[in-house]
């Protein structure tokens, strides 16, 4: 199973987050590096999971309290080759164009020389919309339509939909990959809430990829998701605290 490290933004920080309390986060402090620093963070947390993927949340968009554009750039720019899937409250596609033509001007910016040479490779961003900030549906039709393959987070809370009341309810609007998200579960060392992502993927079509999310306490707990079918968990505590790194042989 792949393990896809999660990074949490708030105010300029890597963040530790705990149950989806967001305002009492608190900068991380992490067996994996000494600083919050976001570019540390994040180059440990890839090295210590071997993924090419990392899960970005933009606490500060999300909260509407700033967004971190360009912490955003200088991760796109510092680490070619990896898959960064942001999830920064978008409510629909015209905000989640804005904040990716944000991020791509400040990196055009950056990345001037005047000697024209080629111009550096960036991590590729990839949206993520939760159904927390979602208001529009047609958000993921118009970002797939754009060639950005469009992630869904079904957000949950107290074993309850996160979702607008406009919302529809049934998968038939889900994506290729969808996420079950269970905020009560992260960074609380309660174990992985597998059935909320049983349930989800018994709803999912044939075709589309659940990937877990919050929970993760040692490799029992990854090896659990791996009987339920999961291919995929998005991970931070356990990463920090170096409880589990990359997956096992045979479970990549």
């Amino acid at each position: 199973m792949q393990v896809i490290p999660v990074l949490d933004l708030l105010d300029g920080h890597v963040v530790r987050a705990v149950r989806g309390e967001r305002t009492a986060y608190r900068p991380i402090e992490s067996r994996l590096c000494a600083a919050s620093e976001p570019l540390a963070i994040a180059r440990a947390l890839l090295a210590a999971s071997g993924a090419r993927t990392l899960y970005i949340a933009d606490l500060g968009a999300i909260l509407q309290r700033g967004a971190h554009v360009s912490t955003l750039a200088a991760l796109r720019a510092a680490l070619p080759g990896i898959d960064l899937w942001l999830d920064a409250g978008f409510a629909d596609y015209a905000s989640m164009r804005e904040m990716f033509e944000r991020i791509e001007a400040v990196d055009r910016h950056d990345g001037q020389t005047v000697d024209h040479a080629a111009p550096t490779p960036l991590a590729t961003l990839v949206p993520v919309f939760g159904t927390e900030s979602l208001r529009d549906i047609h958000a993921l039709h118009s970002a797939q339509a754009a060639g950005l393959a469009p992630i869904l987070s079904l957000d949950h809370r107290a074993g309850q939909l996160l979702a607008a009341a406009e919302l529809d309810r049934s998968s038939a609007w889900w994506p290729s990959r969808v996420i079950a998200m269970t905020l009560d579960q992260v960074g609380s060392y309660a174990g992985p809430d597998l059935a909320t992502f049983e349930r989800i993927r018994a709803r999912a079509a044939a075709q589309t990829t659940v990937i877990g999310a919050g929970g993760i306490r040692h490799r029992a707990d990854l090896s659990a998701a791996i009987d339920t079918g999961a291919t995929a968990w998005l991970v931070a505590s356990a990463l920090h605290d170096r409880q589990i790194g990359a997956a096992p042989a045979g479970h990549a």
